[in-house]
């Protein structure tokens, strides 16, 4: 699998990178010491194979241990961080936002204008890094393209029936196709909650695995939206369903429903990540969405990968945030750094 690439990055926000690994994290290794090449076949073992292998094989995933899963991510949220690797990373977190406008009352004029704040996040600082992509429904799709070409920004879109993924598949694949059609370098789709939580696994596999084909080079994330699969055992089961058919990235809501993205959710959709890593070779990225909203929150998601993966995610190849007030409050907390004062909300676009 080709990795999410974001084009043009400078020295300067390696050095970001590389300043929060080595200073904040010590130089930690991953637990995979390096992912193995990425494999052509996402289910390499057969688990899959057949409805009943692949039922099989994720009702005999291990179940979670609730009461040790929250304890963790609780004892990975109080991590002190100082003053230099805090800047590194508020600047890496910039690097991985999608920054996103998914309303109705979206317009032309309002992604242009996200496209520029993605471009020069601070007008004031050439120095602030671009973010990682900017995320549109599939009408807006030209739109962005044409404001962020040339500058390694990348195009993501939601699309098959987004939030709800009530819709034929037929729908779904033009929803896709279409997005596609008009530029997109990431497509975003929602899995059928109803058919998952119904045990239609076998119809929630194909139709992902269709949708990646729908997508051609274009990069796929998988919305799993937790907050409405109830148990921890059911979100490990997806994302293991969601990688054996194909996703590039595994992506936790779609930023409609409450409860979004939280820290013990990120930790184990993480944790199958790194299994399935180790397991089949293939490296897939992950991406929190909704819900965080401050520097601290992402400062905390940050050492979670890092604690769980490993130093090579920490990447916006392979983590992402799915965020848009997110970015404000990182310039504001980059600005205080760099000044010593807190700026007041009106240094920052309302988006």
């Amino acid at each position: 699998m080709a990795t999410v690439r974001q084009r043009g990055r400078s020295g300067a926000h390696r050095g970001a990178t590389a300043r929060w690994e080595n200073v904040y994290c010590g130089g930690v290794t991953s637990t995979i010491q390096a992912a193995k090449q990425p494999h052509s076949d996402p289910d390499p073992s057969g688990a899959a194979a057949t409805e009943t292998s692949l039922r099989r094989f994720l009702l005999g995933l291990p179940g979670v241990d609730k009461v040790g899963l929250e304890a963790r991510s609780a004892r990975l949220g109080t991590r002190s961080i100082k003053t230099t690797a805090k800047a590194a990373g508020i600047d890496l977190a910039i690097r991985m936002i999608d920054l996103t406008t998914l309303e109705g009352a979206d317009t032309a004029g309002k992604v242009k204008s996200l496209c520029a704040k993605a471009r020069r996040p601070d007008p004031a600082d050439p120095a602030c890094p671009s973010t990682a992509a900017v995320c549109v429904y599939p009408d807006m799709v030209a739109v962005a393209k044409e404001q962020l070409a040339g500058s390694g920004i990348r195009v993501a879109s939601v699309a098959t029936a987004f939030p709800s993924g009530r819709a034929s598949r037929e729908v779904k694949l033009a929803d896709t196709a279409y997005a596609v059609a008009a530029g997109a370098d990431e497509i975003d789709m929602v899995i059928d909650r109803g058919a998952f939580l119904s045990g239609r696994l076998q119809q929630v596999f194909d139709e992902i695995a269709a949708v990646k084909a729908a997508c051609g080079d274009a990069h796929l994330k998988v919305i799993l939206e937790t907050g409405e699969l109830a148990t921890y055992d059911n979100v490990r089961r997806a994302s293991w369903l969601a990688m054996l058919a194909g996703a590039d990235f595994i992506k936790t809501s779609t930023g409609k429903v409450s409860p979004a993205a939280t820290l013990p959710v990120t930790l184990l959709m993480l944790e199958a990540v790194r299994d399935y890593t180790g397991q089949t070779g293939r490296k897939v990225g992950m991406k929190p969405a909704g819900g965080i909203r401050t520097s601290k929150d992402a400062l905390k998601y940050l050492v979670t990968v890092n604690e769980t993966l490993g130093e090579g995610w920490l990447d916006p190849d392979w983590f992402r945030f799915g965020a848009s007030s997110l970015l404000n409050d990182l310039l504001l907390q980059r600005q205080k750094l760099a000044s010593g004062r807190y700026s007041g909300p009106n240094y920052v676009t309302v988006d």
